[in-house]
């Protein structure tokens, strides 16, 4: 056996077992000693093939497939400092639990630690923020090995699409020559090796568990649900079931997927704007939380949780801890759609009036924060964009400003807009990357991000070059971190706040829109702004708007709307005194 065909036998039955796991999209930055996983995936031919050139827009990229098609994506990358690039997304993926396989060239082991080109040490490079690492043995051709091979590309799918998803990372030491020879016969193994696995995916909470909640339950009368961020469209229903059930409110954050269903009363969306005010929150008489998904977006809504002493109960895939709060909780493990149907079951009901007090607060809250849609301002940017995307495509938000802006005033539409967001980990890198990821499917997704997020991930656009994409770029420039403007560096008189926190970089947008030729347009006025989006939408491609902004009027703007909502909602709360 020559090492030529261990090596092209040993790869090419790791190749086909991922694409029998259920592979289909790989993400290749090119490099040479990853050759024999580049050829032979592409060779393969039945895999879509992504490449980008630099390996941290890369792993974005993948990110962006991952969250879109829930499956799990490959990245392919050499050995050395292209690996380490993929790092931030790793810690994404891991904390947003979205599935990814990173497939790292290494040196073989005689050419490490003895100072060889291109060679760092990348056994467990990535630490804790992977599902699973493993270093593949170096490739042979025998029936245990291939065998073995298929194994653990199996194995890496399965880790990372549990259900706790999250990236696996394999690491593939390769000595050369490293070309493969598909001229052999038999390159992609006997189907007798393919594997199969069975697994019942319904838990249920045992009746003890069940009567220890519903004795903790039974005589409380003012309790919401609260739903966080989750990738499961069906999760969303079975609680909505839920809260009917109970009667009680469900505090929706953006990336819950409840915001896209119009007509379910129990639904608050501007709950964060409504707990903004402290005066609001000492008043509010909660009994109980019960979340689903991840901790909301919302800041104020963590401020209550942490003010009051609120009995919680946190619904979770596995054991977690996943409570920022750091207040005592009561963790439910388990499948979250299932244990919401058991929970539905449970002969309880809570007072209506407090339900009724969240509807009218949430209809009064909404029509304030609609007023003055004639303006073009950050938050106005938002709902000009609901009443202009087209049905069942995708909202991509950039962290900082524009999340908070989705929160505060994207309300519930028939629209079916999926909101998606690197809320993992909550950093402004690789957000061009990962909205494209999102398009590659053939969605046409709008992307709102600032001007800094944009700037630092703008190597994305290199990809703009070489594929089709439908992406509407919303760019909001208020030249600089314009999130910073509302905390309390920015109210001290400071003679460094610009220099540190509000960082303007003064870049010609439209310079940079020529540079990667994509459609640009400056709009100043709302009816422009309606205008520019129509035709981006109608039009497809890639294209990029610009709304310019200024940071200090943007604060007082959004500070008015909170005030005006507190106000509303201390009157509501004077008038209901039974129900706070």
């Amino acid at each position: 056996m020559s090492h030529i065909s261990s090596l092209t036998k040993y790869v090419g039955n790791f190749v086909d077992q991922l694409y029998q796991s259920g592979v289909r999209h790989i993400v290749i930055s090119p490099g040479s000693r990853s050759t024999p996983l580049s050829l032979t995936f592409a060779e393969y031919n039945r895999f879509q093939i992504w490449v980008d050139i630099d390996e941290r827009s890369a792993g974005f990229f993948g990110l962006g497939i991952a969250k879109e098609t829930k499956e799990a994506v490959v990245l392919v990358c050499s050995s050395g400092t292209a690996a380490a690039n993929y790092f931030p997304a790793i810690i994404e993926a891991y904390y947003s639990r979205t599935p990814l396989i990173v497939l790292t060239a290494d040196r073989p082991h005689e050419l490490r630690d003895v100072g060889a080109p291109q060679a760092i040490d990348q056994i467990k490079l990535y630490g804790n923020y992977v599902n699973w690492f493993h270093e593949m043995a170096l490739p042979e051709e025998t029936d245990h090995v291939l065998q073995y091979v298929r194994n653990h590309a199996d194995r890496a799918v399965k880790k990372s699409t549990d259900l706790v998803k999250g990236p696996v990372h394999l690491n593939f030491p390769f000595r050369e020559p490293l070309i493969p020879d598909f001229s052999l016969s038999d390159i992609w193994g006997e189907d007798s090796r393919f594997l199969m696995h069975y697994r019942a995916n319904d838990t249920r909470l045992d009746k003890h568990t069940l009567a220890d909640i519903y004795e903790k339950l039974r005589s409380k009368q003012k309790g919401m649900i609260v739903c966080g961020p989750h990738d499961s469209p069906v999760l969303a229903k079975h609680i909505l079931l839920l809260a009917e059930a109970w009667n009680i409110p469900v505090l929706a954050d953006p990336l819950s997927l409840l915001r896209d269903i119009r007509g379910n009363e129990t639904v608050i969306e501007s709950y964060d704007s409504i707990l903004k005010s402290s005066k609001v929150r000492d008043r509010l008489e909660v009994d109980f939380i019960l979340r689903f998904g991840a901790m909301p977006v919302s800041k104020s809504f963590l401020q209550l949780v942490q003010e009051r002493n609120i009995e919680q109960f946190i619904v979770d895939e596995e054991i977690s801890y996943r409570n920022p709060s750091i207040n005592g909780a009561h963790y439910i493990y388990g499948e979250p759609i299932a244990i919401a149907d058991q929970l539905t079951q449970l002969p309880l009901s809570f007072d209506l009036n407090w339900l009724a007090f969240w509807q009218d607060l949430n209809r009064e809250t909404k029509d304030i924060l609609r007023s003055d849609q004639s303006l073009l301002t950050e938050g106005t940017a938002v709902q000009g964009i609901q009443s202009s995307i087209p049905i069942k495509s995708t909202l991509f938000v950039g962290n900082s400003m524009p999340i908070r802006d989705v929160d505060t005033f994207w309300f519930t539409s028939d629209k079916e807009v999926t909101i998606v967001a690197n809320r993992g980990a909550n950093g402004i890198d690789g957000i061009l990357s990962t909205a494209l990821g999102t398009a590659a499917t053939g969605k046409h997704v709008t992307l709102l991000v600032g001007d800094i997020s944009f700037l630092h991930s703008i190597n994305g656009l290199l990809m703009t070059q070489n594929y089709d994409f439908n992406l509407t770029i919303v760019l909001i420039n208020n030249q600089g971190g314009g999130i910073f403007s509302f905390l309390p560096q920015a109210k001290e008189d400071n003679s460094h706040y610009e220099l540190l926190f509000g960082t303007p970089q003064n870049i010609s947008m439209e310079k940079v829109a020529a540079l990667y030729e994509i459609e640009f347009e400056l709009v100043t006025d709302w009816t422009q702004y309606q205008e520019a989006l129509n035709r981006s939408y109608q039009n497809g491609g890639v294209s990029l708007i610009e709304v310019q902004t200024v940071r200090n009027e943007n604060v007082s703007w959004h500070q008015s709307k909170w005030q005006e909502v507190e106000k509303n909602t201390l009157t509501v709360l004077e008038e209901t005194r039974d129900v706070r």
